[in-house]
């Protein structure tokens, strides 16, 4: 499951932020990094605070005790489980 797919007040633990490479260059996936920088790691727990009026965009999202602002695009990088997650 992903981030952009959590519904709202819903809880769940980081899995894996998906990189996208670009082989014919050899570029890592700098939006991937910079998540992973912010604190957006596996095993961490993420809730999502609301979600914008107009198609769910952008997305709060809390991390710890600091909240983020995602674009879905951002948030579909990262996958999550329910599984082990506090209600």
């Amino acid at each position: 499951m992903r981030l952009s797919e959590l519904k709202v007040k819903q809880t769940a633990i980081i899995g894996k932020v998906t990189r996208n490479t670009d082989d014919s260059v050899g570029q890592n996936d700098l939006v991937a990094s910079r998540l992973e920088t912010l604190g957006f790691v596996p095993g961490a727990q993420v809730q999502v605070i609301t979600k914008g009026i107009f198609g769910g965009d952008p997305i709060l999202i809390q991390v710890g005790f600091t909240r983020f602002a995602l674009r879905k695009v951002e948030a579909e990088k990262i996958e999550i489980n329910l599984d082990g997650a506090p209600a």
